[in-house]
């Protein structure tokens, strides 16, 4: 079911992701470096394991098309699971689709292993297509500053890692202003610096298929049950968004 979709309301409260932080464990995503003394993917739950097993070539790479007068542009955000912000973002009205994907990074072709190794310095992103009649390029920045800490480095509640990183990829320089200029503005709002990266977009790497609408493909998966939904639940009661029916 397509979610439903609202337009968008932001109220004064705190971003959810530092409520989210004791909630355990990640389940059901794959170690970074924190597990190399046991081996990288030794906890790979058998779903995935099998899902990787499949990918049998990478995806291949998108350039950064520069956002012009059509009708859709662009946007790429990072700021911990892409799981997470897809979730998020695919519910606002305006936003016409929500692609998981890696950006910010030195190797071609990156795997979802691999950048999980932390080694290929990508970062787990969403590219976001959207309506700029509909929704604007600075509400999906409000958006991102509320959903997750961008004070906490290379962290997000229980995934840790460079590829958790806050991160903005901008795809003009229009883009970069309006970043910047957002991110100062959303300063005030937290009491810690915020750290996340403001740098340009080269390319975009669309991640493994098992990964597109993932929460809405798997919403009893334990990750998505026991972070995702009452993440969503308590952005819905803030008045952010309105839920799936």
């Amino acid at each position: 079911m397509t979610p439903a979709r609202t337009t968008i309301s932001l109220p004064a409260w705190r971003t959810e992701a530092g409520r989210l932080r004791n909630a355990g464990a990640r389940l059901g995503r794959l170690p970074g470096r924190a597990l190399r003394p046991f081996g990288r993917f030794v906890l790979v739950p058998l779903a995935l394991a099998l899902s990787l097993a499949i990918q049998t070539s990478p995806m291949n790479a998108q350039p950064a098309p520069a956002n012009t007068n059509s009708p859709t542009q662009l946007a790429t955000f990072g700021g911990g699971c892409f799981w997470c912000l897809e979730a998020v973002f695919e519910r606002f009205a305006g936003v016409q689709s929500v692609t998981s994907g890696y950006a910010g990074g030195h190797t071609p072709q990156p795997t979802y292993k691999e950048v999980c190794g932390g080694d290929t310095g990508h970062a787990e992103v969403v590219q976001i297509k959207f309506d700029p009649a509909r929704i604007r390029y600075e509400q999906l920045l409000d958006i991102f500053w509320e959903i997750h800490d961008p004070t906490s480095p290379n962290r997000q509640g229980a995934d840790e890692g460079t590829q958790y990183r806050s991160i903005i990829l901008y795809q003009d320089e229009t883009q970069k202003r309006a970043a910047e200029k957002s991110k100062a503005a959303a300063a005030a709002r937290f009491k810690d610096p915020i750290v996340t990266e403001i740098v340009p977009l080269k390319q975009f790497h669309v991640a493994e298929a098992y990964h597109q609408d993932y929460y809405r493909n798997n919403p009893r998966y334990p990750y998505c049950a026991l972070v995702i939904s009452p993440k969503l639940k308590k952005l819905e009661k803030a008045g952010l968004f309105q839920g799936r029916g």
